[in-house]
């Protein structure tokens, strides 16, 4: 073809298949933007959606508009305004995309066809994709993000039967051309290539002075747009949830809907746009659409989070970034304390000065990639799409009840908005010697930083706080928002107590615990410190929705709990956590701990605040403290979250340390831990054992802490010897005792207790009655262990000659709730309750900790016997049967795995066999499903290389690097606290 025919082909007008994704509206109307640039450049459009026919033709009167309307995917079910239901999400789509995938596709390709489509666009319907493969045709998608991303998940929270839907979405998309994304985007790994385009934004019709005289609302008037896209069930609005002269301009309102005088609803088919641009502030959930809008027109939005709608933590970091947020809780929401909210909302600035003409952009790319251009020449580079795809890895090895874990070195739109995550903490130490951290602004009162230099780092970083409440300004634009919180969080003037608790290492012991073993502990380098002032209520500087929660009540200054959490930008939970302390009482009395777990569930991304404050409620509960002061508290872990290191009882620990030094309450290590586990137990709602919250709170230094679970029997500290070395490797993949698993297994070893005890109880009588009442010596010894056994209170008081003599066969494998409770009525365990509909491991759950109990002891008594090569062996080869016996429950996992076959390839590799070996065993720890792996090795320069290659093969087969843990630190009980005085506090506003 000569260059005159190409050039005149490409005048020619194009058909385009647009593909709408069945979530939201904010998908149609961005997508509105691109097909009307399209139509103006002479193109027809077919869109293939099944959202009303206004929203496009309200913008685009074209006869080269087409609709058709079709549901080829459903994309996240809500199960109210602010909660996506994972499960039925998957089912829907199941039954949406998945079962009738063959009919789709033919009726798809048959389509195309049949409108001589040139070219299909896809935001973002995977099976488009296939479709468009399938028929011949080139596909686009455009987007923000990817239904494999969201998905990946929530089949964590269904399990695996569902996880070929994110392969499936994932492969579907890779057959596109390329990518046009969207800024505030997620991880989307399965796109070849990539193209980046500014904000698509719907234009404006009419000017913010238009708009209001057609209302009839006055420039005077401040106006909040109530844009939700569906109101939380049995919501009624109150007209005192506006300031005095505001107007809310509710969007979404049922036809019945009554609302109050100071509330004006909206039409239907209201043009949203004009409608923002008019107002002063937006309340609302986030998604790409509010948030792309409010940044272009600079409207400040108020936003309350959703749950388990993974695309949010990038967009809300975008928002922020262009200071154009604020994020309401959701309890102040629904009980209408809005005015601190819209009152802070109305002074920021929002400063996006980005490209908004993303629709134009991207159709200029759509129609010459048509045409025949290649825009793409691998723009994505292979760095870029491996962090992409381990970020995904992450997501499809969550455990259920887990908040979305984004890696430090993953930074939403970090191209584009440079944007850094991580501990302020950690940022602080980094570059500085112990000398520079001395903390010189301020003056210790009582305790001692023991050298620590996470400590000294955590106290220069308090002293830094001050600088944002003088200069909030200049605060750079690394400073994280907690920061900024945590800045007006203390009075100066007056004491601060400091509290500091370790994670901990299971080196041995494990999952054994509830079942009352022995167990061994190292406490690691890493440790939660937490600052904590009690003040009186008059003297708190509250937050502005606290201070008017209280004044809505009409009381003056009561005690508020305020809590201000490092590390919330790593994950979809807010940074700060505010209540009343009455909220804990009812009358004069505590409220329940069923009561507790409703209240901190009522809103997801406060839940971690559980931890933290249910320390209160059990020191009210079980000590009968009564708290008539304010308390403010700051949380700062450098204890990485779902490691299986125990991040939740070095939070635990050291905020209940804090709150009693501070109130002057003297509690021994131990019972400080036993109340930290009823924290974690009745309030947080894990059902862990006590062996963390014991390491954390009784641990030592480079010792290994020993102890009988039944309940906490500290029975000492165990030396490791100087020769020998143990480190944690971890997996990369989340672990939580809160997940399914670990309950499940936990039951099961329960279910398998009340079983021994019942055939115990059989054998028992069966002796009696043939034995009579003169038994002999060793039938008398006999029927001793058999009435032992009949009342067994810990399966690892059964010795395993005993269980394989008496009870191993007679065990069953599995066993159905229903039928375990119809037999036996209950399990006897107070902190999990049975699902009759499930089944239950059991012999695999029994066995493991009464062989765990003799392992412990085993490996206990080999780390005081004579040095030599055949006690390294004999200790690492306990860890190893203990890793496999994890497996036998149900509770390993890929990547614990490799990390364990690594060490195993080492260990026997020629070059150690032929010295000296080094590195002799590893085992998953603590809940298992993930986290870390414990090593031990010989204490020398070539382990530790060892070490070092483990970590290098497993990045190189995984992509993921895990973390070392090596050394160790105090636990709280050793360090006790400090109290602390600013020397030259700074004036307070």
């Amino acid at each position: 073809m000569g260059t005159a025919s190409v050039e005149e082909s490409k005048k020619r007008p194009l058909v385009f298949a647009y593909y709408v994704t069945g979530h939201g509206f904010g998908h149609a109307t961005r997508v509105v933007e691109v097909a009307r640039n399209l139509i103006l450049a002479g193109h027809d459009v077919h869109v293939v959606t099944g959202a009303p026919d206004f929203v496009f033709t309200s913008e685009i009167q074209s006869p080269r508009l087409f609709l058709r309307k079709v549901l080829l995917d459903c994309g996240a079910v809500q199960a109210d305004a602010l909660t996506v239901d994972r499960l039925a999400s998957l089912e829907k789509y199941s039954e949406t995309a998945v079962v009738p995938r063959a009919s789709i596709l033919a009726t798809e390709v048959e389509w195309l066809k049949s409108v001589k489509a040139d070219f299909v666009v896809s935001d973002v319907v995977p099976v488009a994709c296939r479709a468009a493969a399938d028929a011949g045709i080139p596909s686009v998608c455009i987007t923000n993000f990817s239904w494999d991303f969201i998905y990946a998940e929530y089949v964590m929270a269904a399990g695996n039967n569902h996880r070929s839907i994110v392969w499936q979405i994932a492969e579907d998309y890779s057959l596109c051309e390329f990518l046009i994304r969207l800024p505030g985007y997620c991880p989307m790994p399965a796109f070849r290539d990539i193209i980046d385009v500014p904000l698509v934004v719907r234009r404006l019709h009419k000017s913010r002075t238009e708009v209001r005289k057609e209302l009839g609302i006055g420039e005077d008037v401040k106006i909040v747009i109530l844009n939700f896209g569906g109101q939380p069930a049995g919501w009624k609005l109150k007209e005192e949830y506006l300031p005095t002269g505001w107007l809310c301009l509710v969007c979404g309102a049922s036809e019945s809907q009554q609302l109050p005088p100071n509330f004006l609803k909206l039409a239907k088919d209201a043009y949203t746009p004009d409608l923002m641009a008019a107002s002063d502030c937006m309340l609302g959930k986030i998604g790409y659409g509010t948030v792309s809008e409010a940044l272009a027109y600079k409207l400040p939005f108020v936003f309350v989070r959703r749950d388990y709608f993974n695309e949010e933590p990038f967009l809300r970091n975008m928002l922020e970034y262009y200071q154009g947020g604020v994020e309401m809780i959701r309890r102040d929401l629904l009980t209408g304390h809005w005015r601190p909210y819209l009152e802070r909302a109305i002074t920021l600035n929002p400063c996006y000065e980005g490209g908004i003409n993303g629709g134009e952009v991207a159709a200029r790319i759509l129609q010459d990639t048509a045409y025949g251009k290649n825009y793409t020449l691998d723009k994505l580079s292979g760095p870029r799409r491996l962090r992409d795809a381990i970020v995904l890895g992450y997501q499809l090895q969550r455990v259920p009840g887990r908040d979305l874990c984004i890696p430090d070195w993953y930074a939403n739109a970090e191209s584009e908005l440079g944007l850094r995550t991580g501990s302020p903490t950690a940022a602080t130490a980094e570059n500085n010697s112990l000398t520079d951290l001395y903390p010189q602004d301020f003056e210790i009162l009582h305790g001692d930083c023991l050298g620590l230099s996470d400590t000294l780092s955590f106290l220069k970083s308090l002293a830094g706080l001050d600088a944002l409440v003088d200069s909030p300004t200049k605060t750079g634009k690394h400073t994280i928002r907690e920061r900024k919180a945590a800045a007006g969080l203390f009075n100066w003037e007056e004491d601060i107590f400091v509290a500091r608790a370790p994670g901990r290492l299971d080196v041995m012991g494990g999952i054994a615990d509830y079942s009352g073993s022995l167990v061994l502990q190292m406490p690691i380098r890493e440790a939660c410190h937490v600052a904590v002032q009690k003040i009186h209520p008059s003297k708190q500087r509250l937050w502005k929705h606290a201070l008017a929660r209280q004044q809505d009540k009409g009381q003056g200054p009561t005690p508020v709990l305020q809590i201000v959490s490092y590390g919330s930008e790593l994950s979809n939970r807010g940074p700060t956590f505010d209540m009343d302390l009455s909220d804990f009482l009812e009358g004069d009395e505590p409220i329940t701990y069923e009561k507790a777990r409703q209240y901190f569930a009522r809103d997801p991304s406060q839940r971690w605040a559980a931890y933290v404050a249910g320390t209160v409620l059990v020191l009210m509960k079980e000590l009968g403290i009564h708290f008539e002061n304010s308390i403010s508290l700051l949380v700062s872990s450098a204890v990485p979250e779902g490691k299986g290191v125990s991040s939740s009882a070095s939070v635990e620990v050291a905020s209940m340390s804090a709150i009693a030094a501070s109130h002057g309450l003297n509690i021994s290590p131990r019972e400080l831990a036993l109340l930290c586990q009823k924290v974690e137990n009745h309030v947080v709602g894990a059902p862990c054992g006590v062996m963390d919250q014991m390491t954390s709170a009784c641990g030592e230094s480079n010792k290994l802490l020993a102890m009988v679970c039944q309940p906490a029997e500290v029975l000492g500290l165990v030396d490791i010897p100087g020769h020998i070395r143990v480190w944690g490797i971890d997996s990369g993949i989340r672990h939580s005792v809160g997940g399914a698993d670990y309950g499940s297994v936990r039951i099961g070893a329960f279910m398998g207790r009340e079983i021994v005890k019942s055939i115990a109880s059989t054998l028992l009588s069966e002796s009696l009655s043939t034995n009579g009442s003169h038994p002999d010596d060793s039938e008398e010894c006999g029927v001793e262990l058999l009435q032992a056994e009949a009342s067994l209170d810990y399966l690892c008081n059964l010795s395993p000659h005993r269980y394989e003599a008496m009870y191993a066969k007679k065990l069953p494998d599995s066993i159905i709730g229903e039928s375990f409770v119809g037999k036996y009525t209950d399990h006897r365990d107070s902190v999990t309750t049975i699902d009759k509909t499930r089944n239950y491991g059991v012999r695999a759950a029994a066995r493991h900790p009464i062989y765990e109990n003799f392992r412990v002891k085993a490996f206990k008594a080999l780390l005081t016997s004579a040095t030599s090569d055949d006690q390294l062996t004999a200790l690492g080869e306990l860890l190893y049967q203990c890793h496999y016996s994890y497996s036998d429950c149900g509770l390993g996992s890929d990547g614990t795995n490799r990390l364990v076959q690594l060490v195993q390839e080492m260990q026997h590799s020629k070059a150690s066999k032929s010295g000296e070996g080094t590195l002799y065993g590893a085992k998953i720890t603590g809940g298992g499903s993930g986290g870390t792996v414990c090593v031990i090795g010989r204490n020398s320069l070539k382990s530790s290389e060892q070490i070092l290659e483990i970590q290098r093969r497993y990045k190189s087969a995984t992509g993921y690097l895990p973390i070392l843990f090596e050394g160790s630190s105090p636990g709280a009980g050793r360090f006790g606290y400090l109290k602390i005085r600013r020397r030259n506090p700074p004036k307070q506003n």
